[in-house]
């Protein structure tokens, strides 16, 4: 049985076991469409396999096919692509074309003695398409469809369904760090760099929807335009604890401290300004996804690095690491527990990475000084004597 015949067979044998995660055709021999990605569904009872075509122009198409259609699917598509890769909650397996034209199909013995020996009680890979436990929002809630997320029927749009997953994963991250707010009482938000405040309108529903709190959420940015639709947008759908001005974080209210701040894709150190003052207002708990990391580039003076810093490419690559890794050392110096964690899939966005941080109840004065000492170390074995020069633009 020649490769191409083996991949056609794996997959259905997978789809039959019901362990596949996902399927991407990719790298064309002539079709505009670029990839070509799979997802095994439950849909009304039956099996299903999910296909999404990425179109020209930025557009995209589906088929929702069972097992006979998906038969008939794949000898186009096994014919038309040059690459396959099939994820399994088994193992993996990649089907590619080489050089020389061969047919090359890696991890397929391995994943075909898996299936063979596959016990009934196996991990399922089904993401059910009615179960709509599966996600905290809908889709068909008033503020998504004000937002752009969903038609006027509850339908995401096509071109929205990874801003619904990133809502969606974040919203699950608020649900895990529930238990840190007061049981009782106003729950107090703020979004710093707010943008159009996707995640505000999300988070504010959220706890005064299906945790039924009363929330002040306030959002600020540079932009008034931005300001001025966000603040419409909160009055069109009834959010009256929602409100916006326009001005620099670095001026947010010190009145009162915040249950939580949080922050999505405020560029370069416009993220260190967020947690800065995140820190200074003493929030228990801080969500913020960055994105670009400029800052740090043709900063680093470290010699033990020349080996990446001396290729532009992947010392943009170190930069970005190391910024947000020292990011987090600095919010340890001040008393919270943190982690790195990816915000939702990376086809959804590129600036996918989550920095957590919540704050100690009880921080031995000890401790404090060790994590500040670490810091200060870290600034020096990366700056060297211009170590104090960091981020002072933002103080």
């Amino acid at each position: 049985m020649d490769n191409k015949l083996r991949l056609k067979e794996l997959i259905l044998l997978a789809f039959r076991a019901r362990v596949i995660k996902k399927l991407v055709f990719s790298r064309p021999e002539k079709s505009e469409i670029q990839k070509v990605s799979g997802r095994l569904c439950a849909h009304r009872g039956k099996d299903i396999m999910a296909l999404e075509y990425a179109l020209p122009g930025n557009t995209v198409s589906h088929k929702n096919l069972n097992i006979d259609a998906l038969s008939d699917e794949l000898d186009g598509l096994i014919g038309e692509y040059r690459q396959a890769n099939l994820i399994t909650t088994l193992g993996e397996c990649e089907y590619r074309i080489t050089k020389s034209g061969n047919a090359a199909l890696l991890g397929a013995d391995k994943l075909f003695n898996k299936l063979s020996g596959k016990t009934p009680d196996f991990e399922n890979a089904i993401e059910a398409l009615d179960n709509k436990k599966s996600r905290i929002l809908e889709g068909n809630e008033e503020f998504l469809i004000a937002l752009g997320i969903s038609d006027k029927n509850g339908r995401v749009h096509d071109k929205r369904q990874g801003k619904f997953r990133q809502i969606n994963r974040f919203l699950e991250y608020i649900e895990e760090l529930y238990g840190e707010l007061a049981p009782e009482g106003e729950i107090l938000i703020y979004d710093l760099c707010c943008g159009k405040s996707y995640l505000s309108f999300a988070v504010y529903h959220y706890l005064t929807a299906v945790k039924g709190r009363k929330v002040r959420l306030l959002g600020i940015d540079l932009k008034r335009d931005v300001i001025e639709w966000c603040d419409t947008l909160a009055r069109k759908v009834g959010f009256v604890g929602m409100r916006f001005i326009c001005d620099d974080v670095r001026n947010t209210p010190a009145g009162e401290r915040p249950d939580m701040v949080i922050s999505l894709h405020a560029c370069d150190i416009a993220t260190d300004i967020v947690l800065n003052r995140a820190i200074e207002l003493s929030s228990p708990i801080i969500l913020s996804t960055p994105c670009c990391h400029n800052y740090l580039n043709g900063k680093i003076s470290a010699p033990e690095l020349d080996f990446v810093t001396s290729h532009p490419h992947l010392n943009g690559k170190l930069c970005e690491v190391i910024t947000d890794a020292v990011r987090l050392c600095r919010l340890e110096a001040n008393g919270y527990r943190v982690s790195a964690t990816e915000l939702t899939d990376y086809e959804s966005t590129p600036k996918n990475t989550l920095l957590r941080a919540v704050k100690k109840k009880n921080t031995r004065k000890e401790d404090l000084l060790q994590a500040a000492g670490r810091y200060d170390r870290i600034l020096e074995f990366l700056l060297g004597d211009k170590k104090d020069e960091y981020l002072k633009e933002i103080r």
